[in-house]
């Protein structure tokens, strides 16, 4: 997938958090372990979201991508940048899924998964 098709997936998903009330805190967060493309927050959570995009004339869903493995990194990288983060200790940690369907640069649909996983994953899928 071209880094582009990525970022097309990751603006829409950007653009639908932030009109449906969310701030978002940062993009693209880097450790160690890995890479949360979108952090943002409400009222009441911090949201760690993962975006995967793919070509709408794939068969299998973009969601699909985000395995037990993914799932682990990602909650690793989530738990070191609450660590640097101490002004978020009051909001609800929530790991959400985006799955986004493209048709060259034109989105196609964008499926949410708010609380796809969580801390206590013990590796299974959440489909």
């Amino acid at each position: 997938m071209a880094a582009q098709t990525g970022q097309v997936g990751e603006e829409a998903v950007a653009r639908w958090l932030w009109e449906n009330g969310y701030v978002i805190l940062d993009r693209n967060y880097h450790s160690r372990y890995g890479e949360i493309d979108i952090i943002a927050r409400d009222e009441t959570y911090l949201v760690f979201v993962e975006v995967k995009t793919r070509d709408a004339a794939r068969k299998a869903e973009p969601q699909e991508a985000v395995t037990a493995s993914k799932q682990r990194k990602l909650i690793q990288t989530a738990l070191l940048y609450l660590q640097t983060k101490p002004e978020f200790q009051n909001f609800q940690p929530r790991f959400d899924v985006a799955g986004v369907t493209v048709a060259g640069t034109d989105v196609k649909t964008v499926r949410y998964f708010a609380g796809a996983f969580g801390l206590d994953c013990e590796g299974g899928e959440f489909f």
